[in-house]
């Protein structure tokens, strides 16, 4: 609470942005005019009037006088501790300012009227206990504890222990608050509002916030500066332990007599003198840095020195330069393998593209380079993995082989987390690592080989690497880097394209290898096979020689493939036992082997063509059995559907099928029998026959699973025969799915179907109409040799496929026993 008094006339002692509060001891400096002209007319003024010389002290804030001023009193005059006139000035009481009025001297006088406190009674023996009606009950005893508890706390930071004391003894409300006045941390604003709050309990309430705001950012500020000071000190002890290990090393590489230029284990050297993109340097580095924090016995330090050692041995900015000379790409291919027109199209193809993008400065659009990614589809022995060789060997890239096959663990293509004990990255990395280069032909052995169980499916984890669209930032689980594949040649072979999942299957660019003709056959044993199997068998090439009808003859009778292994084994047999006869001394070299000397040597052959045997061995020399096509994962194969009628008295009616038969063949079956059943007097067969007697269809080798739609025209021929009772002509083979109402639908592998025939002596080939652009794909040599019939009806195909009637009989339908 505060009242005013009767007025004052006082000379005004201006403080330019300075406040002094009521107890507050200042002394001024008399060398300012204003100052000096204040006190003289307080000095003027107390010759008049007992009691010391009185000036009112105005806080003056950029040029404007304070509404409210302290009244001071001259305790002394003299000289300050530099030398200078000056006076020592004690504040007594608040001043409200009024008018301007005259006085002795140039100092500007003011009328002032005291403003007189009143402080909260205090109690006996507990200062500041209020009485039983007190508005503040302990409310301002607690708030001058406060108040001296942070006072104290900021003292003793400062080391001021003799201020402590003397805050500690204050006991007056409205002079504690006032003592706040001497805080060098507050702001000329913060002192003016005190100076302006008459009433003590709310200027002590004040004084408390501002003690307490400054303790808060002194927190603050020193918890900074430790924490600025603890980086520092980190910093530095680092460097001392970094110069320590240096020595330590040193010392090391001098005990075990190594040279000074000899690093093997200094990571960080390696790094900065390595080739590495950005961001591979960054995680490199990060690495280095926990490396060294590490102790040598942690586990951690030798995953980390594996981890590095796979990184730094990477090749990442290492590429080969590619061989654009085209024609000369495709004289390689040429001559290391014999046909395979598409695939050496394709890559002539490709090598054409990568030439005119880097011509044309393409060589990197949108972060991808011109990777590719071929699939080479076809039956074993074709070639498919030494075309891969080839392919490298003209482009002028290195190659490298991924055998894929029975691989069922995903971490086998991504890599292992490197938490595992023994963690190694992924094959395609590896790949590359072995390569040297980040541009290599990698070859991907048997993709459809590969398996799924609890460990992952190894195929999904390939959709990243053989998608063009994303193999350009490749993350492996070991490396954790971006690995960059865009320009890398993949290569992916199989033997069965249905194996490989559709979605991986729809990443490549799938090239069929259907397998070699006869005339392919005898040129890859002529040039390829047999200089190679020569030099195993330690023969000269002038002291072996097959000809051509010998070549043919074991490519024809001896071995029945797509490919060429059983070949080259067949030859390698052929020269083991010329150079065991020679060294028993039976045979003298050099040795011409024509096609009569093979039976003497290797045998008597196994696979005569049906057109070969005499009538009456041949399989189709009864009624009911008709030549098939089928495509098997070794290529295309000749096919043989025998039918059967059951005695009507022995066997129900109805239809039994033998063979391992699918799903898909077995409901081609019914279809045949149905065909024949409503039709069968249109085409003038007794189909009463198949009412009353049960039919059995039966393929032989039953061993082996058999499937698909293409044998229905097979063995709707093969019951019309035994309907008939006419034969079904031995040099005709047939393929095709078969309707309802007879139409005679498209299938697949018509090339690969084409050649099996080729090879198995067969001249006459019947497939679907539809399927007749399919030939464009067959060699021309191949068809010349065949007469190819495309219907659109069964009703043709019988008329092509049965022989004629021998007579107007009825025939003799075979009777199952």
């Amino acid at each position: 609470m505060a009242a005013e008094s009767t007025p004052l006339a006082l000379p005004v002692l201006p403080l330019d942005d300075e406040v002094v509060l009521p107890g507050m001891v200042v002394p001024l400096d008399l060398s300012d005019s204003e100052v000096r002209a204040a006190v003289e007319a307080a000095q003027a003024a107390a010759t008049s009037e007992p009691g010391k010389p009185r000036v009112l002290l105005v806080p003056r804030i950029d040029g404007t006088y304070a509404a409210t001023g302290v009244l001071g009193t001259v305790e002394q005059v003299g000289r300050l501790a530099d030398g200078d006139p000056g006076a020592l000035i004690r504040g007594r009481d608040r001043v409200r300012i009024g008018a301007g009025t005259t006085g002795p001297g140039a100092a500007l006088w003011v009328e002032g009227t005291r403003i007189e406190e009143t402080v909260p009674e205090r109690s006996p023996g507990s200062p500041f206990r209020p009485g039983k009606g007190d508005p503040y009950p302990g409310q301002v005893a607690e708030l001058v504890t406060e108040y001296k508890a942070l006072a104290t706390a900021w003292l003793r930071k400062r080391g001021a222990w003799q201020v402590v004391d003397r805050v500690q003894a204050i006991d007056d409300v409205s002079a504690l608050a006032d003592n706040s006045g001497y805080s060098p941390f507050l702001s000329t604003e913060q002192k003016l509002a005190l100076l302006e709050t008459a009433d003590p309990v709310a200027r002590l309430k004040l004084a408390t916030q501002q003690l307490r705001d400054h303790l808060a950012e002194q927190d603050v500020a020193e918890s900074i500066a430790k924490d600025v000071q603890d980086g520092v000190d980190k910093q530095q002890r680092e460097f001392l332990l970094r110069r320590q290990l240096e020595a330590v090393r040193k010392e090391l590489r001098e005990l075990n007599g190594e040279q000074e230029g000899e690093e093997s284990d200094d990571y960080r050297s390696r790094v900065e003198a390595a080739d590495l993109p950005e961001k591979v340097r960054e995680a490199v580095l990060k690495e280095v840095d926990k490396l060294e924090r590490s102790s040598d016995q942690s586990p951690e330090g030798s995953w980390i020195r594996t981890w590095l050692d796979t990184v730094l041995e990477m090749p990442w900015n290492e590429r080969t330069e590619d061989a654009y000379d085209i024609q000369g790409a495709r004289a390689v291919l040429d001559a290391e393998h014999a046909g395979l027109t598409d695939v050496k199209e394709r890559i002539t193809e490709y090598l054409a593209v990568r030439k005119r993008r880097a011509e044309r400065g393409l060589g990197v659009v949108g972060g991808r380079r011109g990777g590719a990614v071929l699939a080479l589809v076809g039956p074993p022995g074709v070639g498919k993995t030494s075309l891969g060789e080839s392919v490298a060997h003209a482009m002028g890239r290195r190659f490298v082989r991924v055998a894929l096959g029975g691989v069922r663990d995903e971490a086998e293509i991504r890599g292992h987390r490197r938490t595992y004990v023994g963690a190694l990255p992924g094959r395609i990395v590896r790949a590359v690592k072995e390569a040297g280069s980040m541009n290599p032909v990698v070859l991907l052995d048997e993709i459809d080989k590969v398996g799924s169980d609890f460990r992952g499916d190894p195929s999904a984890a390939l959709l990243e690497v053989l998608d063009p669209a994303q193999n350009h930032t490749f993350r492996d689980h070991y490396l954790e880097v971006e690995l960059d594949l865009s320009d890398v040649v993949f290569l992916a072979t199989a033997n069965v394209l249905e194996a490989i999942p559709e979605a991986l299957a729809d990443r490549m660019d799938i090239v069929r290898l259907d397998g070699y003709t006869e005339d392919e056959k005898v040129v890859i044993a002529r040039d390829h096979l047999l200089p190679r199997q020569l030099e195993r068998a330690g023969l000269a090439t002038d002291e072996v020689t097959l000809d051509e009808g010998a070549l043919r003859k074991l490519a024809g009778e001896y071995t029945r493939e797509a490919g060429v292994r059983a070949l080259e084994r067949s030859i390698a047999r052929l020269l083991r036992k010329v150079a065991a006869q020679h060294e028993l001394g039976e045979r003298e070299l050099p040795l011409t082997v024509g096609d009569g000397d093979l039976r003497a040597l290797i045998g008597r052959p196994h696979h005569v063509p049906e057109s070969a045997q005499e009538p009456a061995e041949r399989r189709t020399a009864v009624p009911g059995v008709a030549t098939g096509l089928a495509v098997t994962g070794a290529g295309g194969d000749v096919l043989y559907v025998e039918a059967s009628l059951a005695d009507p008295e022995t066997g129900a009616a109805g239809l039994t099928l033998t063979g391992q038969l699918g799903d898909v063949m077995k409901e081609s079956a019914q279809i045949a029998l149905s065909f024949l059943r409503s039709h069968g007097a249109e085409l003038e067969l007794p189909v009463g026959d198949l009412k009353e007697r049960g039919a059995h269809i039966h393929f032989p080798a039953g061993a082996v699973p058999k499937d698909g739609p293409s044998a229905g025209v097979t063995m709707t021929t093969a019951l019309a025969s035994l309907l008939s009772g006419r034969l079904v002509r031995t040099d005709v083979a047939m393929t095709g799915e078969v309707s309802l109402t007879g139409r005679v639908l498209p299938i697949g592998g018509v090339k690969q179907k084409l050649l099996a025939a080729h090879r198995a002596g067969i001249t006459t080939v019947i497939i679907p109409k539809r399927n007749e652009p399919d030939l464009d794909d067959v060699p021309a040599h191949v068809l010349d040799g065949l007469d190819v019939h495309a219907v659109t009806d069964v009703r043709q195909v019988l008329e092509l496929a049965l022989s004629p009637a021998t007579n107007g009989a009825a025939p003799e339908v075979p009777v199952a026993v």
